[in-house]
């Protein structure tokens, strides 16, 4: 198994001989605005769209926010033959696979196995955010010799993640979208996890690495990969996470 970090929440994830693509955004640094609020990208992508190679599958955690599908992510999805979503995006996007909490899809594998992607259930903020910023994805990935691996989409719950931690233990890798993302739409509240609240999603995780993405590129994540590895290492966890390089394959689990 090997992570390319592209940047924000979007990664290339290669296991069992499958390309996965996590949150598509490949735009340029600019300014998107929105109805009452800018939403400011800081950074381009590690590797642009152009020139990723050809990607099987898109894990989308959800449709609605620029930084997790812009636009260059978006014209890149009629390319990919399989995109995993919520069911509101597969209202929203031509193509796209729904996946309810708990739903399974097998991909075959080059080998002749299966990847069995399941979708499992995310919070973006507190309490109630569904009706605000709408209703968002993680996803688990597992297959006979490949290492679990826990995508959790923008999920702030703690709770969820214990619910997916007891449900597919042990998870061997766990690709947490963290960065305490904040908007003024919910007061301020957290939209990912932030940095404690990572390493609470650590210990319940049992000995998984610990993959940060979503920490940098965009004004409205509050907490970068300094604030995270500073977390993990007051708390004794430092040895568990992988800080990937944006842009470099790295054998991760």
């Amino acid at each position: 198994m090997k992570i390319t970090h592209i940047g924000g929440p979007t990664a290339v994830v290669s296991l069992g001989g499958l390309t996965f693509l996590t949150d598509p955004a490949f735009d340029e640094p600019r300014d998107y605005q929105l109805p009452g609020r800018v939403m400011t990208k800081l950074t381009g992508p590690a590797i642009p769209a152009a020139e990723l190679g050809p990607v099987d599958v898109v894990l989308l955690s959800h449709d609605q926010h620029k930084d997790n599908l812009d636009d260059a992510g978006r014209a890149l999805l009629p390319s990919v033959p399989t995109v995993l979503s919520t069911p509101g995006a597969a209202t929203r996007i031509p193509g796209v696979r729904a996946l309810e909490n708990w739903e399974s899809i097998e991909l075959p594998r080059p080998d002749g196995g299966v990847v069995t992607v399941t979708g499992v259930p995310a919070l973006h903020g507190p309490e109630g955010a569904e009706a605000v910023l709408g209703v968002v994805t993680g996803f688990v990935l597992t297959g006979a010799d490949l290492p679990t691996v826990y995508v959790s989409g923008d999920n702030a719950s703690i709770g969820l993640v214990k619910e997916i931690a007891d449900r597919f233990a042990p998870i061997d890798v766990a690709v947490l979208f963290a960065g305490g993302a904040r908007t003024t739409l919910l007061d301020g509240a957290a939209l990912t996890l932030t940095s404690e609240a990572a390493v609470e999603a650590a210990h319940l995780l049992g000995s998984a690495t610990i993959v940060p993405v979503h920490t940098e590129g965009w004004a409205h994540f509050t907490e970068g990969p300094d604030q995270f590895l500073k977390a993990f290492g007051e708390a004794g966890l430092a040895a568990r996470v992988r800080m990937l390089e944006h842009g470099v394959a790295t054998p991760v689990g």
